[in-house]
């Protein structure tokens, strides 16, 4: 890391700004070079899109779910100069949802004058099929865009109370405002529904696929059961069998191998903790059927530091095998894991 980069980091985190909200022990040492050059790009399903790999998640966005992704308060305008420079960053997928408070506001903030060059994707949540359109207007409005490229049907506002009968009627929906140039693909998010969303996507009826997908088994707050992994697979088969683009959340096991790293196994080596998330983010690239990955930033830091590593080599070796094989086995001893219920 060249001597401004560092006296960069060093000034945020005196502050107690960006990594220093989550401690020291995890700021990724990467060289000058790899910090310059472009991030990977990988074609977006059938799309015919050719993407970065790397998109950006909006809950960090939202002031009250910001703490707990290590993010100070902030006003709009600094959570939407977050939002740039990640554009800047070469990030062009930007994730979003209506029913994220005042995400799609900053993220329509931060993205002004340059929307046309990336694929926003936001999500509804309604239960009642006549209400998508209300919705979707209304996330048009609130982004500041005439069109949004991906609306999904959410997981946990749609599908897992809706079930695979009232998704399609809502994705029934979707098709129509897709037919009008209101949204130009159609996708679907879960983080534990993944039967339900193996039968939507095996429909052939969806564009992508946002996936809870990491090395430890784990969704957003519960740990997912052989059935829920063995159906996550099918899902990912499908889909790629089908050129339903895959799109990877939930790449740090909700902050598994980030963050929290430090508070479920507090005496792992430190050296090692800095290789976590470098380690996570090769496994779910080493995976030719994942498209893209987004992961919930809030801060420029981390937003670099994961630029940065997806620009590198993305060759899945033996050392990140053993290192996610160590921590995951620890991990799972630890009280906070043993609490979660497994879905």
């Amino acid at each position: 890391m060249n001597q401004s980069r560092r006296d960069f980091l060093k000034a945020g985190l005196a502050t107690g700004v960006g990594l220093g909200a989550m401690g020291a022990d995890l700021v990724v040492d990467l060289d000058a070079s790899s910090a310059r050059r472009p991030i990977a790009t990988r074609p977006f399903g059938r799309t015919g899109r050719v993407l970065p790999i790397l998109g950006i998640g909006s809950s960090p966005l939202v002031a009250r779910w910001a703490p707990g992704y290590g993010a100070r308060p902030r006003s709009v305008e600094e959570r939407a100069a977050l939002v740039r420079h990640a554009y800047d960053c070469g990030v062009r997928y930007f994730d979003t949802a209506r029913s994220y408070y005042e995400a799609e506001e900053v993220m329509g903030h931060g993205l002004k004058g340059v929307a046309q060059d990336c694929v926003i994707a936001s999500k509804v949540t309604v239960l009642k099929p006549e209400n998508v359109r209300r919705s979707v207007e209304t996330s048009l409005a609130t982004l500041g865009v005439d069109r949004i490229e991906v609306m999904q049907i959410h997981s946990s506002g749609a599908i897992e109370r809706l079930g695979f009968e009232g998704a399609m009627k809502v994705h029934a929906e979707l098709v129509k405002l897709r037919g009008e140039g209101v949204c130009r693909y159609i996708g679907l998010t879960t983080h534990v529904a993944f039967e339900t969303a193996y039968k939507m996507i095996a429909t052939g009826g969806f564009d992508q696929a946002l996936l809870a997908y990491c090395y430890f088994p784990k969704g957003m707050d519960t740990l997912l059961s052989e059935r829920n992994l063995q159906f996550r697979e099918m899902c990912l088969e499908k889909a790629h069998k089908l050129g339903t683009a895959v799109v990877a959340m939930k790449v740090m096991g909700a902050s598994i191998f980030g963050r929290m790293s430090r508070f479920v196994v507090p005496d792992y080596n430190p050296v090692a903790r800095r290789k976590l998330p470098g380690a996570a983010m090769r496994w779910v690239m080493n995976d030719e059927r994942v498209s893209l990955m987004v992961i919930g930033m809030g801060y420029a830091e981390e937003v670099e530091q994961n630029a940065a590593i997806l620009a590198s080599d993305l060759t899945l070796t033996d050392e990140d095998r053993a290192l996610l094989a160590d921590y995951s086995a620890r991990a799972h001893q630890s009280e906070r894991i043993k609490k979660m219920r497994v879905v």
